[in-house]
């Protein structure tokens, strides 16, 4: 017996294209939407540190509010995806968050903003779970990689949007003004996705078929574990890299958040270009375990450098930034193909809720290790992470791409 999901799946033809890369951009757009949103409270934290008199680890715990929302949302708006489709999942996802931000520019109290932006990140959640598929629906194989790298440069534009307006806005009108970036951002993507994103076929199930894929073998387990390792130097530097060049090398907000944002800019290209080299060596987990090398030698002569108050720091920190985002979407095809058409939404989810569950108790964390060692010796402790990943990604275990 098949499902009325997939019998509508079944009928929807293939397209064009132009409309397959226009779908790519509105989910790439989504995506970004939802970026700013989860990340950029992390750059509220000088505001919140040296005017409402947070310490470091409370703001970071302010900032850690919307990755904690999308940690525990993922699953369910992957299962949701798997039932209902992605269209469906993108839009109401998107216009919850547009209305879970404005709700957060209208409170100045600290448990409700943390409230707010809880909720703002568990619906924004949605996009992860939903924008992946779509991209792997709808194009081929050898094109996958580099379509994904694509969509998953939106996390570091939005993440390099939040740096460039969110830090200059709550430095010169407050907290509150600076959520209205996320909101307005969300809002304007939530109409394109439902303008331009259909749902991708998807082949007929009988009854009984599309098994578990996690009984079959340790591959995504394996995939999941190491974005685990490697988001730990990736949020270590997206959340202190602008408190970091303000506090000790003291920057400006304005060159600092600038800085960042040219870091995330060029992390969004290193995505694509990740992607590309997949497709070309007919590989997802060759080029993962090269990004995972050379994001832990990159973090710990970052350490070394910030430690000895080099002028190369900032340069090495630009390049950790690259660095660190360039694996995401190398994984996150790996685990939509792996586990399938029926799956895929289920282990997307997982595959984020894993990275986000880490994600979410950096930002404290490292709040508590900066104060009590330094940012060089954190910034090195972030290296250990990338380098524990190597050994864990499952190459031998990789099939031909198809």
């Amino acid at each position: 017996m098949t499902t009325t999901r997939d019998t509508v799946a079944r009928r929807v033809p293939d397209v064009g294209t132009a409309r397959r890369w226009s779908m790519l951009g509105a989910s790439t757009l989504a995506q970004a939407a939802a970026a700013v949103m989860v990340h950029g409270p992390a750059f509220l934290i000088p505001v919140l540190h040296a005017r409402l008199g947070l310490s470091l680890a409370e703001a970071g715990l302010v900032a850690a509010a919307p990755t904690v929302g999308v940690m525990l949302a993922l699953v369910a708006w992957g299962l949701v995806s798997d039932l209902r489709g992605e269209r469906f999942v993108l839009v109401s996802g998107l216009a919850l968050t547009t209305l879970a931000g404005v709700a957060s520019t209208l409170t100045d109290r600290l448990p409700l903003l943390v409230l707010t932006l809880l909720l703002a990140g568990a619906s924004a959640a949605s996009t992860n779970a939903a924008s992946g598929r779509v991209v792997v629906g709808w194009f081929p194989a050898g094109r996958r990689g580099l379509a994904m790298g694509v969509r998953q440069m939106a996390q570091p534009v939005g993440v390099g949007v939040a740096a460039l307006s969110m830090a200059v806005v709550a430095d010169g009108h407050g907290v509150q003004a600076a959520l209205w970036v996320p909101t307005v951002a969300c809002g304007l993507a939530t109409v394109v996705v439902a303008l331009v994103v259909v749902d991708p076929p998807r082949p007929e199930a009988a009854a009984g078929i599309a098994p578990n894929p996690y009984r079959r073998d340790g591959y995504l387990t394996r995939i999941h574990g190491v974005s685990v390792l490697l988001v730990v130097p990736q949020f270590l530097v997206w959340t202190f890299a602008l408190v970091w060049l303000v506090q000790d090398r003291h920057w400006s907000a304005a060159g600092a958040g600038s800085v960042v944002a040219a870091s995330q800019l060029a992390g969004a290209v290193g995505r694509i270009a990740a992607g590309h080299l997949s497709d070309v060596v007919g590989s997802r987990m060759r080029p993962l375990r090269w990004v995972a090398a050379a994001a832990g030698t990159t973090m710990a002569l970052l350490g070394l450098a910030a430690g000895a108050g080099w002028a190369v720091a900032v340069a090495l920190m630009v390049l950790a930034t690259v660095l660190t985002v360039a694996d995401n979407g190398l994984a996150f095809t790996a685990v939509a193909e792996r586990a399938g058409p029926f799956w895929s939404g289920r282990a997307l989810g997982i595959q984020n809720t894993a990275q986000f569950l880490a994600a979410s108790a950096v930002p404290p964390l490292a709040g508590l290790a900066v104060a009590a060692f330094g940012y060089s010796a954190t910034f090195a402790l972030g290296a250990l992470f990338a380098l524990a990943a190597l050994p864990l990604v499952p190459v031998a275990a990789e099939r031909e791409l198809s």
